[in-house]
């Protein structure tokens, strides 16, 4: 349940944790990805220089996976110049982002009321044993961070629904105003505020991005590797992409989070 890729990171002086949120605690907005490339592949399927449907959907399956984990616009900017290449005439980077979020809440609105209206438990719609990683790492003091490529209205609302908003000193999600903020300007700013040596600073994350940002300045790098249609079990594809962006463990869920916590603290 916990594999160690890296055995020679330091441990035990942990004192700031940052979270990335979809498919690493949270569920609401699993398959997204069933969402998001094949709308790309319509789009793209449209350009007059289009390839096989089956050769364009590995070029956007390729580019969507290598930036989850970015704000949801850079994965738009990409699909804006795959269109271009293909001879068509791409729309605004935000106006795409905007048709694949109507998309997206159409398959997972009623998750949102269900999880409201408490017709469905806050952790079922959760990664297992997130609420207990983050109730052990708050009881030793470590403060918690919790940033996402999502629109950050969406990642309020839906932290405030699992009930794990508590936990956080911080919430962060994209902004149309995109430059303003990214997962690595967080990770710089809370490593400077709070002078952090590498080894005091954690991310947990399913994505590339929080991984690759976190290893940049020499912290520690926990892949999550969830399935989330099962909730149980490892994600094999996530788990290969996570340790080639750097990830030092990996762990499926947070199910044995006392292991992981043991490992993380121990000097």
């Amino acid at each position: 349940m916990l594999e160690i890729i890296h055995p020679d990171i330091v441990r035990g002086r942990i004192r700031h944790a940052l979270f990335d949120f979809d498919g690493t605690l949270s569920l609401i907005r699993e398959g997204w990805q069933g969402v998001m490339i094949p709308l790309m592949v319509e789009w793209l399927m449209e350009t007059p220089a289009h390839e096989s449907e089956a050769e364009i959907t590995a070029v956007v399956t390729e580019f969507v996976t290598r930036l989850t984990g970015k704000q949801t616009v850079y994965q738009m900017i990409r699909l804006a110049e795959e269109v271009q290449k293909r001879g068509g005439v791409p729309r605004d980077p935000l106006e795409y982002k905007h048709i694949y979020l109507d998309r997206l809440w159409a398959r997972i609105r009623h998750r949102v009321a269900d999880l409201k209206a408490g017709r469905v438990a806050a952790d079922d719609l959760m990664v297992p044993g997130g609420r207990a990683m983050l109730q052990a790492l708050t009881a030793r003091g470590v403060r918690c961070y919790l940033a996402s490529g999502s629109d950050e209205p969406y990642v309020l609302d839906e932290a405030a629904a699992l009930q794990i908003a508590p936990y956080f000193v911080g919430i962060y999600g994209a902004r149309d105003d995109y430059k303003s903020f990214s997962k690595k300007i967080l990770i710089e700013r809370i490593i400077a505020e709070n002078r952090l040596a590498g080894p005091e600073f954690v991310a947990f994350g399913d994505g590339f991005v929080e991984i690759e940002d976190t290893k940049r300045v020499g912290g520690i790098a926990v892949g999550v590797a969830s399935d989330e249609v099962h909730r149980i079990g490892i994600d094999l594809w996530k788990r290969n992409r996570l340790i080639e962006a750097g990830a030092d463990l990996i762990v499926p869920d947070f199910r044995e989070h006392d292991a992981l916590m043991a490992y993380l603290f121990e000097a």
